[in-house]
């Protein structure tokens, strides 16, 4: 059973500049709750009992958001309010399965991940990226079903615009299982339009086998100076490790750009 997820939060949230400039990115309101809530909200969901968050000194305020009790009980203490006391109530919740782990230099996610080896126990961990959003369906459920029936990795996967596979981790598809679901032949980080393999991209949903930490420990850096985890993963899949791209059924919202950001309010504002 998957039962630890991470969520690397120590990027810099440039495209959202102003806001992240004073404000972690996933502290922002969507539709008047952080962006955060919605990520532990689909690992409670998915039956995830330990989160660890991957933050930098620069966010610090992620864990003063999750440790500001003596605030909390001086305003209930004055006023009693059922909605202040049902928002603490619920941050306490998440506290009791949060722990936190820091990565102080902006050297890639496959570092971020890398710093929480010593944490994890199982076999396998879910992995989170906070600027992907997905609603109406829990993806970190569906994916954590698929893992159950195939004892292996699995990829959140969704094709995008040919012209945007640049933005995104890129693979190829090796075999199909069935509607939903096919096996990874290779994975690349952020390709150029001419050098893509396809434009099925790999969406911020992860589960990883444990075995890769010994990986990215040996990684160098790769495009931009960082340590990516997609080059973990492509090497593994080259040591005969099988991952599956899996098409989730929920609905996509990227909260990493300014447009987005106003989109994800907009959109579950429907709910």
């Amino acid at each position: 059973m998957i039962k630890q997820a991470i969520i690397p939060l120590a990027g810099l949230g440039t495209r959202l500049l102003p806001l992240t400039s004073v404000f972690a990115k996933e502290l922002l309101p969507i539709n008047g709750k952080p962006g955060i809530e919605y990520i532990l909200d689909e690992c409670i969901d998915a039956g995830i009992k330990e989160v660890i968050f991957i933050i930098s000194q620069k966010k610090i305020m992620i864990k003063k958001y999750f440790y500001n009790d003596n605030f909390y009980q001086k305003i209930i203490k004055r006023k009693k309010d059922p909605r202040i006391i049902s928002e603490y109530k619920k941050i306490l919740k998440y506290k009791k399965m949060i722990k936190f782990v820091f990565q102080d230099k902006p050297l890639g996610t496959g570092d971020a991940v890398l710093k929480t080896q010593k944490l994890i126990k199982g076999k396998y961990f879910l992995m989170l990226l906070p600027d992907d959003l997905i609603i109406k369906k829990n993806c970190s459920k569906s994916m954590i079903t698929v893992h159950k029936k195939f004892n292996t990795s699995v990829m959140a996967s969704m094709k995008v615009a040919k012209n945007e596979v640049s933005r995104w981790g890129i693979y190829n598809v090796k075999e199909k299982i069935n509607n939903k679901n096919f096996i990874i032949k290779s994975v690349v980080e952020k390709p150029s339009i001419k050098e893509a393999p396809s434009n099925n991209a790999v969406i911020g949903r992860y589960i990883l086998p444990k075995t890769i930490f010994n990986k990215l420990s040996k990684l160098k850096p790769g495009k931009g100076g960082e340590i990516h985890i997609t080059d973990a993963i492509q090497s593994l899949i080259n040591d005969k490790e099988k991952f599956i791209g899996h098409n989730f059924l929920g609905k996509y919202l990227d909260c990493g750009t300014m447009k987005g950001y106003i989109n994800s309010t907009l959109e579950i504002s429907k709910k």
